[in-house]
């Protein structure tokens, strides 16, 4: 059975389990979180909706989301690290349109500095 946890940015632990089995933790240190901002492309947007309209995934939005994804938990595991912690648990992921055309995502993350 595949771990609930995975080690991100510098040997933190990343959970969205609000504990990690058998690893006790030793104190609270506090919220962390971490945002990303993306604008989308229009050159990208044009091929994205030729993708939509003939079905299929579109790579392109997928490998941006994802970049997003990895940074905004980057950011958060290092403000733990900062706070002295080895993991974040009970972590959090939002998706968020932004923009007056929906020309930009936001993704954030959020969870607990702990020390196990």
């Amino acid at each position: 059975m595949a771990s609930p946890w995975s080690r991100e940015d510098g040997g933190v632990i990343v959970s969205t389990t609000p504990t990690i089995e058998g690893r006790p933790v030793q104190d609270y240190l506090g919220l962390v979180t971490g945002e990303v901002i993306v604008g989308a492309n229009l050159f990208r947007d044009i091929f994205a909706s030729i993708t939509d309209l003939v079905g299929g995934r579109s790579g392109k939005y997928e490998e941006v989301l994802a970049r997003a994804r990895r940074e905004a938990i980057q950011e958060m595991t290092s403000q733990a690290a900062q706070l002295g912690g080895n993991a974040v648990v009970g972590v959090d992921i939002d998706y968020e349109v932004l923009g007056s055309n929906g020309s930009m995502l936001m993704v954030s993350v959020s969870g607990t500095a702990v020390r196990l």
